[in-house]
């Protein structure tokens, strides 16, 4: 947790809870597990417990002691509608987010179904505050793609996509009351390859589609046309090293209340 992030598109990092499992292909080099592991056994660390999950409750309050206001990721190093999170403790995330109300929550999950289900039900306190952004990670069309209609099915003011890492073209998308995408290519050893060309489609489907577009980082090893760019930048993230019709980083204009959004 940190209340400075280098996460190109948030200011701070919240976990009320550690650790995750796998549930995709997108999953296989998660920069989560890779850095906790680094720790498993470390007497007094965070992460003494390596990527294994646990609850942080010490830290549920923290936004509150956070005076200036932010832009939150919450639960960069786990997911908050993980399995083992009892939806009372969800509750109580939420509730902080409520009363914290002088920052931005980026709230992101691959678990897009008991999200959608919590949000219409125990969670509608917080699902229209607009303050509140919901989003989903979607990264190839088998187990991404379909997290975007459980999130469209929603009942909420805010959502965005983590279109991260990418690891195949993901094609022709509805993006229908979305309001941000991020867009990125995988970082780290054993990355799958990227190319520009799923940076440039995506970037026209939200201009067509009015949503606010972040290209954060081109991964490890982009392409073109099956060739590699060369890049100086570790995971691709100087925009100095790309084409220049890629380099694209908007934010909602407002925290919207509809479907439909007017870029910056």
């Amino acid at each position: 947790m940190s209340d400075k992030s280098t996460i190109e598109w948030t200011d701070a990092t919240w976990s009320t809870q550690r650790g995750c499992d796998k549930v995709d292909p997108t999953c296989c080099i998660c920069y989560a597990c890779t850095f906790a592991e680094r720790f498993r056994g470390v007497p007094g660390n965070a992460f003494e417990q390596g990527f294994d999950f646990r609850l942080v409750e010490e830290n549920l309050g923290m936004p509150l002691q956070w005076k200036k206001p932010r832009k939150i990721f919450v639960n960069s190093m786990s997911d908050t509608f993980h399995v083992d999170a009892p939806d009372d403790y969800i509750v109580r995330i939420a509730e902080t987010m409520a009363v914290a109300n002088w920052h931005t929550y980026q709230v992101l999950t691959k678990r897009s179904e008991r999200m959608r289900d919590l949000l219409n039900s125990k969670l509608k306190f917080a699902a229209k505050l607009p303050y509140i952004w919901w989003g989903v990670s979607c990264g190839n069309r088998k187990h991404g793609v379909p997290r975007i209609a459980h999130l469209q099915a929603a009942d909420v003011a805010v959502r965005f996509l983590s279109l991260e890492p990418i690891i195949e073209d993901l094609g022709k998308l509805d993006l229908s009351g979305i309001h941000w995408a991020i867009v990125g290519g995988e970082s780290g050893h054993g990355a799958r390859p990227f190319e520009i060309d799923w940076a440039r489609d995506l970037i026209q489907q939200c201009r067509r589609q009015k949503v606010a577009c972040f290209v954060k980082q081109v991964g490890h090893r982009p392409a073109v046309d099956d060739n590699p760019l060369k890049i100086y930048s570790l995971k691709g993230g100087d925009m100095a090293d790309w084409p220049k019709d890629i380099r694209v980083r908007e934010f909602p204009s407002r925290a919207p209340a509809a479907s439909v959004l007017n870029l910056t």
